[in-house]
């Protein structure tokens, strides 16, 4: 039988070929990100605060074009039966979460690389010293979005509105994770130290060992539904 981290490398190098071939998962992302963020500009161009609703913005960008290249990320499954082939594999099912969990947060990684600058061009942030704590936060915020995503995305994957009801348990279940990050965020954005963000960096990494953890762990019942 294949081994744990050989099952998770084998998923993961799959996702990386299918969408360097197709780049529809970052192309999905990027451009919906995008277009959040060009709208939103135009919005608020004369609104003061532009720290705080900036911090918003981009979160909003983020968790939206990330929800919609989780609806993808077992698209590639559903076709001739190798979505059941993973329900029956006779594998471990939380190596297939991790891998399906690391395939996700790269693609959204690297999504969020290419809205930031852009984010940057468009609204200008007061501070230019605090992008390390913006990119640490996205990061975090980022493995925990996407390790609820999968497991939602892996529930709806044989519905029919799949488009629909991931958002609908995503979006709930995501609330704490997003607020910190919006505050963290924006305490980056406003010049200020580690200190000030430290209590909402703790909310985020609980929540990310929480849901990662229940995540793996309910894998296997999900995939059995």
């Amino acid at each position: 039988m294949p081994s744990f981290f050989h099952i998770i490398w084998t998923i993961l190098s799959k996702d990386l070929r299918s969408e360097r071939r197709s780049k529809e998962f970052i192309a999905v992302t990027a451009s919906f990100g995008l277009l959040m963020l060009v709208i939103f500009n135009f919005a608020f161009t004369a609104i003061d605060q532009r720290d705080e609703l900036g911090a918003g913005i981009l979160w909003i960008a983020f968790s939206f074009a990330g929800t919609l290249g989780l609806n993808r990320i077992f698209s590639g499954e559903m076709q001739n039966g190798n979505f059941q082939a993973l329900q029956m594999a006779p594998v471990d099912k939380e190596a297939i979460y991790f891998g399906k969990f690391l395939s996700a947060a790269i693609f959204m990684l690297l999504a969020e690389c290419m809205l930031l600058p852009l984010y940057a061009l468009f609204f200008n942030p007061s501070s230019s010293t605090g992008w390390l704590g913006v990119m640490t936060i996205c990061m975090l915020g980022t493995l925990g979005y996407i390790g609820a995503g999968v497991i939602f995305s892996a529930l709806a994957a044989n519905s029919r509105l799949k488009d629909t009801i991931l958002p609908v348990l995503l979006f709930p279940i995501s609330i704490p994770l997003l607020i910190a990050s919006v505050e963290a965020t924006a305490v980056f954005f406003q010049g200020s130290s580690w200190n000030g963000a430290w209590d909402w960096i703790k909310i985020i990494v609980v929540y990310d060992l929480v849901v990662i953890v229940l995540g793996a762990l309910c894998f296997e019942f999900i995939l059995e539904e």
